[in-house]
């Protein structure tokens, strides 16, 4: 599976941004996917997940009400739409796909990168 990452860049604090994954190498909607995100110095960390179907979606605490995942399976996309940004979302975003339910991602995209200035 490939995976990219694209529509990051730099916003004010209180934008919005959308980033979209394109998924590539399998059938797009046998996959569960994520967003994480990694600022330097921290560890990845998870930032939002939808289930093959896109009917379940989970959240991190601290995005939950600003950012919503969805998804297209007739596109073989993943989209995060970002609202009310705040410069502690600065990060390099990464989307991911797992093939089954579980902690662990079995593919990465090469991320985008999000700044948000205050």
């Amino acid at each position: 599976v490939q995976l990219q990452a694209f529509g990051g860049g730099l916003v004010q604090a209180g934008g919005s941004l959308r980033l979209s994954c394109a998924a590539s190498g399998r059938t797009f909607s046998s996959l569960f996917m994520g967003w994480f995100r990694q600022t330097p110095g921290k560890e990845r960390e998870f930032v939002a997940s939808i289930n093959r179907s896109g009917g379940s979606t989970y959240y991190a605490d601290s995005v939950k009400g600003r950012f919503t995942i969805s998804r297209d399976n007739a596109k073989n996309m993943v989209y995060l739409q970002m609202i009310r940004l705040k410069p502690e979302d600065t990060a390099i975003y990464y989307c991911a796909a797992k093939v089954l339910v579980g902690p662990t991602y079995d593919y990465w995209g090469q991320g985008t990168q999000v700044t948000v200035s205050s």
